[in-house]
């Protein structure tokens, strides 16, 4: 992976952070920051979406064997509806960051923008692709979040979890209008909030 155009970055150590779950109507946000160790490299880092379940999976526990330091942390579906998705990704990011064993020096985040760090920080356009450290991160926050949709899976099989994630798909469009919201939908979302309003006007 290269990551050539950000070797301007102070010496130190440099975190990676991403976040996952932006769009589904249900559970949480979920961020991850990674600090990669230089003489422990990690063959075939990349965008968790590119990647298959099953390398991810490899990945995931490769990444917490090697890095230096990894936090997984999330907002809740609560927080989301209060503070609005892009605020509650930006909390779980920070908390993330935070929860790093070893304080980084430099923070390079996935996107268009930074959460408030206590560490200089730059944001990475598509840098799930780019930087190794995002990469990882990527990985660490999709593998958690697809686990807690297993869970709900589990918990709630009519709503098809394991397959759509919790994203709008007419599969989850469907079981949400015809089974009505659960306690773990994101209410502040257009469909969830719509068809609470429906079940409450019967």
């Amino acid at each position: 992976m290269q990551s050539a155009e950000f070797d301007f970055r102070p010496a130190g150590h440099t975190a990676g952070v991403d976040e996952v779950g932006r769009g589904p109507l249900i559970g949480d946000v979920v961020a991850a920051a990674v600090i990669l160790d230089p003489d422990n490299p990690i063959e075939g880092l990349a965008d968790s979406k590119a990647l298959t379940e099953k390398k991810r999976e490899r990945l995931y526990g490769e990444i917490k064997e090697k890095a230096l330091a990894w936090c997984v942390a999330a907002a809740t579906p609560a927080e989301i509806d209060e503070l609005n998705i892009l605020h509650a990704s930006m909390l779980a990011m920070r908390r993330a960051v935070e929860g790093l064993s070893i304080a980084p020096d430099y923070a390079l985040v996935d996107g268009n923008r930074c959460p408030a760090l206590a560490c200089p920080s730059e944001p990475v356009v598509k840098g799930d692709a780019k930087v190794a450290e995002i990469s990882a991160a990527s990985i660490l926050a999709k593998v958690d979040r697809d686990r807690q949709m297993l869970a709900l899976h589990q918990q709630y099989p009519d709503y098809g979890f394991d397959r759509h994630k919790g994203y709008p798909t007419p599969q989850h469009l469907e079981a949400l209008e015809r089974l009505g919201a659960l306690p773990e939908h994101r209410r502040s979302f257009r469909p969830v909030r719509l068809r609470l309003e429906q079940s409450s006007d019967v």
